[in-house]
């Protein structure tokens, strides 16, 4: 009996552990351009490739490793520009020891290991 409860827990940790499962590809991130509501402002990157929103807006991105670039307008405004930061996510460490090569490998694919800035 034990021998087939063993394989199935430490299966099930190791799946927790990974961040594609836990996290997921996506994140929400919050855009505001306060004081000038009504921006447009557009986002790029590798990963989310080239969209266009009206702030203020909340968006879910897809992860990458690649810092998102961000330009918004309005008529009679300054142009403004920012970024949003990419971040290795905190549970990779822990994913690297119970999920081994192919837990870390499938995070890195599906963009989980990342986490932009709030």
């Amino acid at each position: 009996m034990l021998g087939r409860i063993l394989p199935a827990v430490v299966a099930s940790i190791a799946l927790a552990a990974c961040a594609t499962i836990t996290k997921g590809t996506t994140q929400m991130v919050a855009l505001d351009t306060p004081g000038v509501p009504g921006a447009k402002c557009t986002l790029s990157s590798s990963a989310i490739g080239q969209l266009n929103v009206v702030t203020p807006t909340s968006i879910n991105l897809q992860k990458g490793s690649e810092n998102i670039s961000v330009r918004c307008t309005k008529e009679c405004f300054n142009d403004g520009v920012g970024v949003i930061g990419s971040n290795v996510e905190g549970m990779t460490a822990g994913n690297t020891l119970v999920g081994g090569v192919v837990g870390l490998g499938v995070d890195a694919v599906s963009g989980a290991m990342n986490k932009y800035n709030e």
